[in-house]
């Protein structure tokens, strides 16, 4: 909608990114975006987010954001949303080296730097650029139509914040998975899936499959089965140079499947195809506001008990402080 755009000769620039379908997150946007032109920061937008939000920009000033904005354009790209629509602005910010700063509007925001609450003090902290830096390994997941020492030839690459998931695409039939680490075989699992996760990803879907929470500050590769029908399923944490690869080895019509990356990019699977997990060649940067250690924020966002603590009082308050709202 060009009657919110305007081209300034120079000037700081921020992107803003938005989970459209979410009022709360629209209208926290638009503060954000007013407190930055009131500070002569402009805002860059995808153009179909300026097209979606319509008439909740009016009187607001934004620019279209780029795909292809020259590397140092962007200060910093503000997310307003939940995790997954901080997932979704990785797509954009990772290959262009810009941190995410996220605004949590969604359920636990592991992600999430700030709350919707305190847009005044995330404006603060943009203009004056009052935040630390914070990367977080991400991985690269290759798949072929066969295993690559059989001269497999490459048919899809994606990247993953949180996790690879590789699912099966029938409910009645379980996958014939075979896992290798470093080239060595690992085991062969008759299962629903496996999860290949991050650090980061540890406290999202291979949570819930079982697996152990792992500090983000770690560089480190999470395997995690689902459902195996196994004496042996147990999760496993690998070195981050270490190489997972798993094989449909049933080439069956009916052994097929599906490949997810933080379940947003996927490609289908088929008896034989190979699927290389490794680490990635980027490192997602994440803005961070505050200096709260990972132990106190897995203690807020699951609302863990800390009664006894000598340090209980403290942690109330800090609780509270969290869960206050306007």
């Amino acid at each position: 909608m060009l009657s919110h755009v305007r081209t300034p000769e120079t000037c700081r620039r921020v992107a803003v990114l938005t989970h459209i379908h979410r009022p709360e997150a629209v209208a926290a946007a638009c503060r954000f975006i007013s407190g930055m032109t009131d500070q002569d920061i402009a805002c860059l937008m995808p153009p179909a987010d300026i097209d979606a939000m319509g008439a909740a920009l009016d009187g607001l000033v934004v620019q279209p954001l780029s795909e292809d904005l020259p590397a140092g354009e962007v200060e910093v790209a503000v997310v307003f949303g939940g995790d997954g629509t901080i997932l979704r602005g990785a797509e954009w910010a990772m290959p262009a080296d810009v941190p995410l700063l996220g605004v949590n509007l969604g359920h636990v925001g592991f992600l999430a730097e700030a709350e919707s609450w305190e847009i005044d003090q995330v404006v603060a902290h943009v203009v004056s650029r009052g935040w630390t830096m914070e990367e977080r390994f991400v991985v690269e997941v290759v798949v072929r139509d066969r295993p690559a020492r059989e001269g497999g030839r490459e048919i899809w690459r994606s990247f993953a914040v949180n996790e690879v998931s590789i699912e099966k695409a029938a409910r009645e039939r379980m996958l014939e998975l075979l896992i290798a680490v470093d080239d060595r075989p690992l085991h062969r699992w008759a299962c629903d899936g496996v999860l290949v996760a991050t650090p980061t990803g540890s406290t999202a879907y291979t949570f819930s499959a079982g697996g152990p929470v792992i500090w983000p500050e770690l560089d480190a590769l999470l395997v995690v089965p689902l459902s195996a029908h196994a004496l042996f399923a147990r999760p496993l944490v690998l070195g981050p140079q270490s190489t997972v690869t798993c094989q449909l080895v049933d080439t069956a019509p009916e052994n097929s499947g599906v490949v997810w990356c933080d379940g947003r990019r996927s490609v289908d699977l088929r008896g034989g195809m190979e699927i290389e997990v490794s680490a990635g060649p980027h490192r997602l940067r994440m803005a961070r506001l505050g200096l709260a250690p990972f132990t106190d924020r897995l203690v807020r966002k699951f609302g863990l008990r800390v009664e006894g603590w000598r340090g209980a009082a403290e942690a109330r308050n800090n609780r509270a402080a969290g869960q206050q709202q306007p």
